[in-house]
């Protein structure tokens, strides 16, 4: 197989997997869009730089050499802008730089003062400087993002950076006439060139969707944790949390105490306010928790105006006071509505695991009836479940 022909394949290689971008596009949720549409765009640059190379012949050389290369450059800097738009990052004109400086050098070494080895130690830098890049913003995103297909395209990456240097030092090695092209049958790595620019649009396409993937299944799962109006997490997550807390304190003998709270008052809240009132007295009071509570512990939203704190290592006492803390917090807070101050106060029951309880929900049953207990006592106050 001559150069012209691996260039063709790539191109058609690179096409496919664009065309195979192109329809998952239309499942992405908006906020991947963006990005998708500039890892297109580099797709598209690629298979027009590997096209370049492959049809260049009709060209004059300078132009073709300059056209392909250009485009290359400008396709992986379309790359580094769709992840910096993924991770939501603000764009940095150095790419656009990199891909102009390099094209209109490229073009100076194949016009001006033609010198081909010159030529591949300037286009190699500067896709080694593009590569690296892309390569560094992946690796600063470890903590936010632990995906597979991330650590994966930093592997692609990297083998294309190694093979670019490479390739640098091969050339070096070799008697190459001034005027020579990556597209004539010369040289073997000639032919390897290609196969390794194809990289990126064919496998890291699918690293690239993989990233997409995964991005919308952990939304999908923190959705499913989460309640959608105060951001706290949800029941489901709650009882999670909670049997894992009841084994491990079976396991250990460490304290675990459960607190449940209710809002007083709150229908008559809705009733006199509207409903559009109560979803903000419900988010205030979720923030008031989260900064009362100690860092550690679960708070959740259970549903309507029923919260729940998971609290390890507390005996009773020490749940009791730190409830006692939560709801003297809420009480001092300030909720206004048009400016008009509305005091907002919370009952609370609170339980602790004991010998006989068999599981979290034995735990929590109890709670829930301390704060059943504190209702009829007058609400504002803190019960303590009944042994």
């Amino acid at each position: 197989m001559d150069a012209k022909s691996v260039f063709v394949t790539v191109a058609l290689m690179v096409l496919a997997n664009g065309a195979v971008l192109a329809n998952v596009y239309r499942d992405l949720p908006g906020a991947l869009r963006p990005a998708a549409i500039r890892w297109q765009a580099g797709t598209a640059l690629v298979a027009l730089g590997s096209g370049f190379f492959a049809f260049g012949s009709i060209m004059p050389v300078p132009v073709m050499v300059t056209l392909a290369n250009g485009t290359l450059l400008f396709g992986l800097g379309a790359y580094h802008r769709a992840f910096e738009r993924f991770y939501g990052r603000r764009s940095s004109p150095v790419d656009i730089g990199v891909a102009l400086v390099a094209t209109a050098g490229t073009f100076w070494l194949s016009a001006i003062d033609p010198c081909f080895i010159c030529r591949v130690e300037l286009t190699s830098a500067a896709w080694s400087l593009l590569l690296l890049r892309s390569m560094w913003l992946l690796h600063t995103m470890r903590a936010e993002d632990e995906s597979r297909s991330r650590r994966m395209l930093i592997v692609i990456y990297g083998l294309v950076v190694i093979y670019v240097i490479g390739r640098v030092v091969v050339y070096l090695h070799l008697d190459v006439p001034r005027e020579t092209t990556m597209a004539t049958n010369d040289y073997g790595i000639n032919l390897v060139s290609p196969m390794f620019v194809a990289l990126l649009p064919v496998i890291g396409t699918t690293a690239f969707v993989l990233l997409c993937t995964e991005r919308v299944k952990r939304q999908l799962e923190i959705a499913a944790a989460t309640d959608y109006l105060t951001g706290l997490p949800n029941r489901r997550t709650l009882v999670a949390d909670g049997n894992t807390a009841f084994r491990r304190t079976r396991a250990t003998g460490a304290g675990l105490a459960v607190g449940v709270i209710d809002i007083d008052h709150f229908k008559a809240i809705n009733d006199t306010h509207g409903h559009g009132v109560g979803d903000e007295v419900l988010a205030f009071i979720a923030d008031c928790l989260k900064q009362a509570a100690r860092k550690g512990d679960l708070v959740a939203r259970t549903g309507g105006e029923e919260f729940v704190v998971l609290m390890d290592d507390l005996d009773l006492r020490a749940a009791t006071a730190a409830l006692e803390r939560i709801r003297g917090a809420v009480a001092d807070s300030r909720f206004s509505i048009d400016g008009t101050p509305v005091p907002i106060t919370i009952s609370a029951g609170v339980a602790s695991c004991e010998p006989r309880d068999r599981d979290f929900d034995d735990v929590f049953r109890r709670a829930d009836r301390a704060l059943y207990l504190a209702k009829l006592a007058g609400r504002d106050r803190v019960e303590q479940a009944v042994a």
